[in-house]
């Protein structure tokens, strides 16, 4: 044995010695035995070689050296012990950073010599480390909770509406559902403009936010930091989702999202409802776009190197804000559908599908993920129930009231109106809708029917319901007993529906051809008017059944002829000046055109047998207007305005 021992230690012993020593204490600490017996190992270690007769020396005193850097951090845990006197009268942590990198030194020089300690000494130096670790976590979690307290950025929601882009569309509406008449709705398109209908609304893609201060995300990362690594991970993610909610909560509630019941919500009165939406609408779009995705890069930043710690924590702190949303949403889509909601539906379905990906990819729980998918199908339900129960309330009004001066129906405004702004959602209600033919759109307009293949959904849908809406005018037009009116009433509802059509995307969905055949329409409702109007009052002016020539008519039928076109061209001003043709070219057109019927043709009378009665007694009572008198009336029809005529022409003398 001693050949050996000599051998080993020939050329160089100092360094052999060095090295025997260094494995011999490693072989003890990994072997970590209780005390007593690491001293007898030690003790039959140094038997075996004379260059280990030291070691106990030298491991004692590292047991020394280690105690005593031990003894200095459990010092400065205990100092700041969360029940002590000191500890309750210390100043804020991040107000004395010395003090706090001295504490967190000693969290580290305490962590590190754990093991040390568990071998080197007895239970008395691990039992005593476990205890400062278990004080230094109490005092870490309150300053964790106490410095993202501090920290917290309050929301600025005019800085975050103020980033959001308004689109307003006109539409006229009132705040109740549809009526049986519709006659609360849209009547005046002046009116429409004073209202509108808030599309929606986006948010910049590099708005970002601090929700903690710059500065405090290094101290509660270097927290986090010592809690995982002591084992505390599970309390640190309680404290950050527990402060982080509550700040997410007083978030929504800046925003004006309340916490409703889903009963609650369903029986909100609508005024107050939309308003409702219209805050969840911007919130859902903030809440994820800014909040969510602010606390995801928060917890990405403090948890870094913890990826399922990170996920978890950012999983608690949204849970409660996502299904606060969620709840709402899922209230307003199984609640009561009327037409007025649906806008609003389509606004909520477009904001929610929009962040929809983004937090997919942020929440890693399924479950919440889940619900989302869920509460936009149900959105998407309820946008198209509402749609199919407008389009069934348009094809079942039935009102019997005519419009009395034969002008614009309220339903067509309505109808129209709603139209138009519905094109603006055509990519949303694309996806919606069905995209098969249907029977009641062929039989109603078949040549539109040829061109249904090209026709996107929405467009087809649309189709029907404008169909749907004529049909229905043209049964309310036969509630006029004056044929004439009837065609008044139908040429200006026709003519509406064409320009709210021709002057907005309706046109590309509908195309030309639809335009131009309405326009026909129109025409052929003028010269229906024309016959059921005027044709008594030409067949006046005709020669028949006068009784022989110009010059030896007789007077008595002249006198008849005169007296009963005065008559029925002074009804025909007293009723028709009281009908209203809104449309200026249109009322123009039928003056034109009553006119280059009517004046010629009593132009042609007057001078063929005018002078049979001139010369006469009381030529004045038959003879009573010159051509450019009647002409001159004319321009009084279709004004709204019921006038009578007075004038009589002076006797010729």
């Amino acid at each position: 044995m001693a050949t050996t021992t000599t051998s080993i230690g020939g050329g160089g012993a100092g360094a052999g010695e060095d090295r025997v020593l260094a494995t011999a204490q490693q072989i003890v600490k990994r072997l970590n035995p209780p005390k007593e017996v690491r001293e007898d190992m030690l003790l039959i270690l140094s038997s075996f070689d004379n260059r280990l007769s030291n070691i106990t020396d030298l491991i004692n005193g590292e047991d020394a050296r280690t105690e005593d850097r031990f003894e200095v951090a459990e010092k400065v845990i205990l100092r700041w012990d969360s029940n002590s006197e000191a500890s309750r009268h210390s100043i804020p942590w991040e107000d004395s950073p010395d003090e706090a990198a001295e504490y967190l030194t000693a969290v580290d020089e305490i962590l590190n010599l754990m093991d040390g300690l568990s071998i080197q000494s007895g239970n008395e130096f691990v039992d005593r480390a476990e205890n400062a670790i278990q004080l230094a976590m109490s005092r870490l979690e309150d300053e964790f909770r106490h410095i993202l307290i501090r920290n917290t950025v309050p929301l600025d929601a005019e800085r975050l509406y103020g980033s959001i882009r308004r689109v307003s569309l006109s539409f006229a509406s009132n705040d109740g559902e549809i009526d049986d008449e519709f006659e609360s709705f849209g009547e005046d398109d002046r009116d429409a403009a004073g209202r509108f209908h808030e599309r929606g609304a986006s948010l910049g893609d590099d708005l970002c936010v601090d929700l903690i201060h710059a500065d405090a995300v290094v101290e509660l990362k270097e927290i986090a930091d010592r809690m995982v690594k002591s084992g505390y991970e599970k309390e640190c993610v309680q404290v950050y989702s527990s402060v982080r909610r509550d700040a997410l909560d007083e978030c929504l509630v800046i925003l004006g999202v309340e916490k409703l019941s889903i009963e609650e919500v369903q029986k909100i009165g609508w005024k107050s409802l939309d308003e409702k939406m219209k805050k969840w609408i911007q919130a859902v779009k903030i809440g994820v776009r800014v909040l969510l995705t602010g606390e995801r890069r928060l917890c990405d930043q403090i948890f870094s190197g913890a990826e399922e710690t990170k996920d978890i924590c950012f999983n608690e702190t949204a849970k409660g804000c996502v299904m606060q949303l969620l709840n709402f949403g899922e209230a307003v889509a199984i609640g009561k559908r009327s037409p007025e909601k649906l806008f609003r539906i389509l606004d909520m379905y477009d904001a929610l599908a929009d962040v929809l990906p983004d937090l997919e990819a942020m929440v890693t729980d399924e479950f919440g993920v889940g619900e989302a998918r869920g509460v936009l199908a149900a959105l998407g339900d309820a946008a198209r129930g509402t749609f199919s129960e407008f389009e069934n309330a348009v094809q079942s009004e039935a009102s019997r009231k005519p419009m009395l001066s034969g002008e614009i129906h309220p339903l067509a405004r309505y109808v129209m109106n709603y139209v138009r702004l519905l094109v603006d959602y055509s990519e949303t209600l694309n996806s919606l809708l069905a995209t098969g033919d249907d029977d009641r759109l062929k039989n109603g307009d078949g040549d539109n029917g040829l061109e249904l293949e090209n026709m996107s959904p929405i467009a087809r849908r649309l189709l029907l319901l404008i169909t749907t809406l004529e049909s229905n005018l043209d049964e309310k037009s036969r509630l006029y007993e004056d044929g004439a009116m009837r065609y008044i009433f139908l040429m200006n509802n026709i003519l509406y529906i064409v320009q709210k059509v021709k002057d907005s995307e309706l046109g590309k969905l509908l195309g030309d051809h639809w335009v131009r055949k309405r326009r026909g329409q129109v025409r052929q409702y003028a010269t229906s008017y024309l016959r059921a109007s005027w044709s008594k009052t030409l067949s006046c002016l005709k020669d028949e059944g006068i009784g022989g020539s110009s010059n030896s008519a007789s007077k008595v039928a002249l006198k008849e002829r005169f007296k009963n076109f005065n008559a029925c061209f002074e009804d025909i001003y007293r009723i028709q000046t009281a009908w209203k043709v809104p449309d200026a070219q249109l009322r123009e057109e039928l003056r034109i055109s009553i006119s280059e019927k009517v004046i010629p043709a009593y132009r042609s009378f007057m001078g063929r047998f005018g002078s049979q009665l001139e010369g006469g007694r009381h030529a004045g009572k038959y003879i009573k207007y010159t051509p450019e008198d009647l002409e001159n009336y004319l321009l009084d029809l279709f004004e709204g305005t019921p006038c009578v005529l007075h004038h009589l022409r002076r006797k010729s003398t």
